[in-house]
């Protein structure tokens, strides 16, 4: 196969997209496309936004050139259920008319769950604020191509404050930790192969921790945190978990799907 052809969606309208250029020093699309190219320096990547439908509609008509899709994160919440996250998900639908290779990440596998019939609500248990913690790799998760020489059990920067509630029809789960049931996921919709990840190998805990600070007070009023002490401890405990990240354990998933697209 020639160099890899990968349309990447971006999941923020503009004004998200500014908050996270200015806190993680990129957007969604921005900060997985570096990720792609450092693994991948010969890809060939496009861009696109869901919410413009020039866009939408030029990518796809060339649906045939893309070796493969992702779908990144964004700020969005799917039962706010507005006009853009409408088009969002009917950008998704009419990727799974393709026969195409599909990543999806956090916003994007909420997005790529509801396009494919399953449901998707707050997290019953709560938030990830910057961080999952002992994601738990199952049998099936083992077998699959996606968590090839993953620990079966780690933490990963992860921001979320909804989950799949419910699977589309078939799904496969892989992994699962105490807040999100859903953290890794399989399934196939239309023509198309999907596998979502609630969590974010493509963002380094540095990134998180900016995220965090910019919605520090959003995170206060929703009570994610009722104090201080509460917030500055968990801060803490992200620092130290970035002291033991590992590029290569972080972003296996991305490496793992890039090599199963030429196949």
């Amino acid at each position: 196969m020639s160099d890899l052809n990968i349309l990447i969606v971006e999941g923020n309208i503009r004004e998200d997209s500014e908050f996270f250029i200015k806190a993680a020093g990129a957007s969604a699309a921005d900060n997985l496309k570096n990720l792609i190219l450092k693994i991948e320096p010969s890809a060939i990547t496009e861009i696109i936004n869901p919410g413009n439908d020039d866009e939408t509609t030029n990518a796809l008509k060339d649906m045939s050139k893309y070796n493969g899709i992702v779908f990144t994160g964004g700020a969005m919440r799917i039962n706010d259920m507005t006009d853009v996250i409408k088009k969002h998900i009917n950008f998704a639908s009419n990727c799974f008319t393709q026969k195409k290779k599909i990543l999806a990440i956090c916003w994007g596998l909420q997005v790529c769950s509801t396009a494919a019939g399953g449901k998707v609500n707050p997290g019953k248990n709560g938030a990830h604020i910057g961080i999952a913690s002992d994601v738990i790799i199952n049998n099936e998760g083992e077998k699959h191509f996606i968590y090839k020489d993953k620990k079966k059990i780690f933490t990963s920067p992860a921001f979320n404050f909804d989950e799949v509630s419910e699977l589309p029809e078939n799904a496969i789960l892989l992994s699962s930790d105490k807040v999100n049931n859903v953290m890794g996921v399989s399934f196939r919709a239309g023509n198309s192969e999907i596998i979502g990840l609630q969590y974010h190998p493509d963002y380094e805990y540095f990134q998180m921790l900016k995220l965090i600070e910019g919605r520090k007070e959003r995170l206060f009023v929703n009570k994610n945190f009722l104090n201080e002490e509460e917030y500055e401890s968990h801060i803490s405990y992200i620092k130290s978990q970035n002291e033991l990240l590992d590029f290569n354990d972080r972003t296996c998933e991305v490496r793992n799907w890039l090599n199963y697209l030429r196949n």
